[in-house]
């Protein structure tokens, strides 16, 4: 990464993430999320007003932090923040994930 990537909104509804380096750390901004998503499988909101930080770093070999704070107005009365700590296994592979959002074909993504 040369210091910054932009991604440029091409309709509304469309996730646009800006990341920088500060310092060891990547810090990724994003926005343009659509009305009506969750967060999680709690069914904690996500609406078109929401932007969200996240800051990646590894404070040692086998650690992986990822900081995210999320910014709702329309849902939350403050911004919020959570920290992931995760185990790093350096030279392994690596997990598949894909959305399912507005699936219309359940049965081929088995």
């Amino acid at each position: 990464m040369d210091g910054h990537f932009s991604a440029i909104q091409t309709r509304p509804g469309t996730v646009t993430p800006t990341a920088t380096w500060e310092g060891d750390t990547l810090v990724v901004h994003t926005a343009g999320f659509k009305d009506d998503l969750w967060l999680d499988a709690f069914g904690n909101p996500l609406t078109s007003a929401a932007k969200l930080t996240e800051k990646v770093r590894r404070p040692n070999y086998g650690t992986l932090e990822v900081e995210m704070t999320i910014d709702d107005p329309k849902s939350y009365s403050a911004p919020w923040t959570v920290t992931l700590r995760q185990p790093l296994v350096l030279d392994s592979e690596l997990l598949d994930y894909y959305c399912l959002e507005n699936e219309k074909s359940w049965v081929h993504m088995k």
